[in-house]
């Protein structure tokens, strides 16, 4: 995953304490914190993190 174009989510704030990364994968969204980079990743499908979103809204 090193390799991986990241790019921070519109809905992070702009003060640095919440902050997301995404990134695109063939058939999944990765998911990491901006502040730890080498940390864990979560990867979910497309539409998992569309039907996620959709309820938060």
């Amino acid at each position: 995953m090193e390799d991986l174009k990241w790019r921070k989510s519109s809905k992070s704030s702009s003060s640095g304490g919440e902050c997301v990364e995404l990134a695109n994968l063939p058939n999944a969204i990765a998911i990491r914190d901006s502040k730890d980079p080498q940390g864990p990743k979560l990867l979910v499908s497309r539409k998992a993190l569309k039907t996620a979103l959709a309820e938060h809204r």
